[in-house]
C-alpha cells in the first residue's frame, strides 16, 4: 500500500499519478511536478489518499508551488501563447497546409541550452518547413522545433468529449494505441458507418478494442443463429444474440413466441453436465 495524488499541467487535461511523500496536497494546490526539463507547476486534481495498489514506481513530487514558481509558470504560459499566435501568422503567410495543435516552451538557462519552443502541427502530407522555422526562430528568439503529430496524437493534445460524453480516452488515461480493425465492429454488430464508429480523431474509436474480447469468448461457446437448441420453456431455433447480457434469443417451436434464455442454459456442455449430475 501507499498514497497517492492526481494532478493535471491543464484544466480538463490528462491526469498523472505521483507519489506525494511527506506532503499532503488538497484540491486546488499548486504542487511542482518532476519533468525531464525540471520541475513544473500542476494542479492537484485529487488529494492524496491511500492506495492498495504498488506505488513505489511512480514520480515523487516535488513540493508545493511558491511565489516563484507561480511567476515562474505564468510567464511560461504567456510564452506558450505568444508562439502559439506567432506560428498561426507566420504559417498563413508562408501559405503552408499545416494546423497548430499546441506548443510547448522551456524556459532554459544559457548553460542549459536557452529557451526553446516546440510547435506541435498537423498536415496532410510531409511538409517542407524549413523558412517558417527560420522566421519563427528570429520572431520568438529562440531555438524552435516543429514537431508533426498523426491524428490520434492530435486527440491525444487536445483532448476533447467523445460520444459517450466523457473526455476522450487518448487524452486521460491510455498510454499507447493498441491496433483497432473494422472487424472488430463487425463483431459486435455495431453499424459500419464511419459517423457512428469513428472518434474526435476520425479513426476507429479506441474502445471498440475494450470489450472485443467478451465478443470472441462468446462467440466460440454460443450456439450459432440459425441452430436449434432446446431451452427450459422448450425446443426453438436460435435467432438473436446478446452478448453483454450473455443471453440468447430463441424461437419457441411451440407457438412462435421468443424468449431469451442464458447462453449456459443452452450450450451443450452445460446441459450434458445437468443430465449426469442431476438427480
Amino acid at each position: 500500500m501507499g498514497m497517492l495524488c492526481a494532478v493535471s499541467f491543464n484544466r480538463y487535461g490528462r491526469l498523472y499519478y505521483l507519489d506525494p511523500g511527506e506532503l499532503r496536497p488538497q484540491v486546488g494546490d499548486k504542487v511542482l511536478v518532476p519533468t525531464d526539463d525540471g520541475p513544473e507547476v500542476a494542479e492537484c486534481v485529487w488529494a492524496a489518499q491511500w492506495v492498495t495498489e504498488e506505488t513505489e514506481g511512480f514520480p515523487r513530487l516535488v513540493g508545493l508551488a511558491g511565489d516563484d514558481d507561480l511567476r515562474r509558470d505564468e510567464a511560461l504560459r504567456r510564452r506558450k501563447a505568444e508562439a502559439k499566435v506567432a506560428a498561426k501568422r507566420l504559417i498563413r503567410a508562408h501559405g503552408l497546409p499545416m494546423k497548430v495543435v499546441a506548443v510547448d516552451h522551456v524556459l532554459g538557462s544559457a548553460e542549459s541550452g536557452g529557451e526553446r519552443s516546440t510547435v506541435y502541427f498537423t498536415a496532410p502530407h510531409r511538409v517542407d518547413f524549413r523558412s517558417l522555422v527560420r522566421d519563427l526562430g528570429a520572431t520568438l528568439h529562440c531555438r524552435v522545433e516543429l514537431r508533426q503529430l498523426s491524428a490520434r496524437d492530435s486527440a491525444r493534445v487536445q483532448g476533447g468529449i467523445g460520444s459517450c460524453g466523457r473526455d476522450l480516452c487518448c487524452a486521460t488515461f491510455l498510454t499507447d494505441f493498441e491496433p483497432v480493425t473494422i472487424r472488430m465492429a463487425k463483431d459486435q454488430d455495431l453499424p459500419l458507418n464511419p459517423l457512428r464508429i469513428s472518434g474526435a480523431c476520425g479513426r476507429l474509436m479506441c474502445c471498440l478494442k475494450y470489450e472485443h474480447p467478451l465478443y470472441q469468448r462468446f462467440q466460440e461457446t454460443a450456439p450459432t443463429i440459425g441452430s436449434r437448441v432446446s431451452t427450459p420453456e422448450g425446443d426453438g431455433r436460435v435467432v438473436g444474440h446478446s452478448v453483454p447480457r450473455d443471453a440468447v434469443t430463441v424461437r419457441l417451436d411451440a407457438d412462435g413466441s421468443r424468449c431469451s434464455c442464458s447462453r449456459a442454459s443452452v450450450c451443450a456442455p452445460r446441459q450434458a453436465h445437468d443430465q449426469h449430475y442431476t438427480p
